[in-house]
């Protein structure tokens, strides 16, 4: 069976050997460029304090009482917060992105899909991002004219571009400066919508007026960020150690994501509006209402194009991430720009039955060939790993049926599915051996 190395089939010349990008798109980050704990928990909190996550906060707050919301919420984080805590665990370990990580799963050829997947799907979230911004920012200020919001459009996807091409130190001071501001502001008006419906005594005593399974709920929970999960590697690999990574995980995944989620719930109560950009306009707050949405999602999508721009280098086989931030964005403007940010949400919703898969067969894969090598440079690889492949296929197969007949929570099937398999067919794997404890 033909091989090839993991970092790409040609030799690589003086050139490519020379830091070209100081992220490390495509090879394992060195230990003198890791981060400690507190700059993998900003940029990690960063990416989960993210407004729309709090639609599906408001969903479930039309359905429950106060003390059943915490649990679901509850429930549904630690579900989240654990599955990509291990995945961000093993980013940490052998340094490498989650696509990079594909190629010693999938194969150097089969992990073409995964960066096809994870890129794409990135790519379209950027442009219903730039989108939203757009439109809202034209309600704001009552803009009916297309070249305004167009004009907002393209402003706020090069700013989001440029922090994108900075790389982890880009995304990490947009964060440290942004995402205090946004969680003070968030809290304030989360204590001006208990003040609107007598405060906690008042809040517990509201009653649903919708009702939705536990099983649909904290699905709702686990699909807020369980396909941008499966990308946490992409941070995590700067981290020091292992400990450090599952920590800022824990902080981003659990308590950041699960923040968000609580505040959406609490506004759709109070005010019947789950997204607070839009509670600060019914209160007539119009410009902390555009400082939320533009900080919010400008470090977001910041990660967004990171994503795409990682995923383009292994899709390729290119050391730099910069012309793929760059044309991935530009293609994300331009969809936001023709309207289809309107049309794609439920697309993309569907591809994240696809995704989390994909996390499961690299945990399950990695605990199984590669716990003790870490995955190294250079490793003689084949082009496709068909085992993985074939139960990647599967485990999305199962999550798919569960999500169209109601069982069970979709995106946890997959994973886990997925885990399981590909830990339990490692030794038919091609070229490595299982390697035991």
């Amino acid at each position: 069976m033909s091989t090839e190395t993991a970092t790409g089939s040609a030799p690589e010349s003086a050139a490519d050997q020379e830091v070209i990008d100081r992220d490390y798109p495509v090879t394992p980050v060195p230990q003198h460029a890791r981060k400690g704990f507190f700059s993998l928990m900003v940029v990690l909190l960063g990416f989960t304090i993210f407004t729309p996550t709090m639609l599906a906060g408001a969903a479930l707050g039309q359905s429950f009482a106060l003390n059943d919301l915490l649990v679901v919420i509850l429930l549904g984080s630690a579900v989240l917060g654990a599955y990509v805590a291990v995945l961000g665990w093993i980013g940490a370990r052998t340094g490498l992105t989650t696509v990079v990580m594909a190629r010693y799963t999938l194969g150097s050829r089969g992990s073409k899909l995964a960066s096809i997947l994870l890129g794409g799907t990135q790519i379209g979230w950027y442009g219903v991002v730039i989108g939203t911004i757009g439109e809202l920012t034209a309600q704001a200020f009552g803009w009916e004219s297309f070249a305004a919001k167009a004009a907002v459009m393209i402003v706020v996807s090069a700013l989001m571009c440029a922090t994108a091409v900075y790389g982890y130190r880009g995304m990490y001071w947009v964060s440290l400066i942004s995402t205090p501001l946004i969680l003070i502001l968030a809290f304030w008006v989360m204590f001006r919508s208990l003040e609107e419906v007598g405060g906690w005594a008042g809040l517990a005593a509201a009653q649903p007026d919708a009702t939705m399974p536990i099983a649909v709920a904290v699905t709702a929970v686990v699909g807020t960020f369980v396909s941008a999960g499966t990308q946490a590697p992409n941070w995590t690999r700067f981290g020091r150690t292992g400990r450090q990574a599952v920590l800022a995980c824990i902080v981003g995944f659990l308590i950041g994501n699960g923040l968000m989620i609580f505040f959406g719930a609490i506004g759709a109560i109070t005010f019947g509006e789950g997204d607070f950009v839009l509670v600060l306009f019914q209160l007539g707050l119009v410009g902390w209402g555009l400082f939320l949405l533009f900080g919010n999602l400008w470090k977001s999508n910041a990660d967004a194009a990171y994503s795409f721009g990682v995923a383009g280098a292994e899709l390729f086989e290119k050391p730099s991430k910069t012309r793929f931030v760059i044309v991935g964005s530009v293609i994300g403007t331009v969809l936001a720009l023709i309207g289809v940010h309107e049309h794609l949400p439920q697309y993309l919703g569907l591809l994240g039955t696809f995704i989390p898969p994909l996390g499961g067969v690299i945990i399950g894969d990695y605990l199984a060939r590669w716990r003790r090598t870490q995955m190294p440079e250079g490793e003689a690889l084949p082009r496709a790993n068909w085992v993985n492949l074939g139960v990647y296929a599967a485990a999305c197969a199962l999550a798919w049926v569960a999500g169209q007949f109601g069982i069970g929570i979709p995106p946890v099937i997959g994973i886990l599915v997925a885990l399981v398999l590909s830990f339990a067919l490692a030794r038919f794997s091609p070229r490595q051996a299982v390697l035991a404890g």
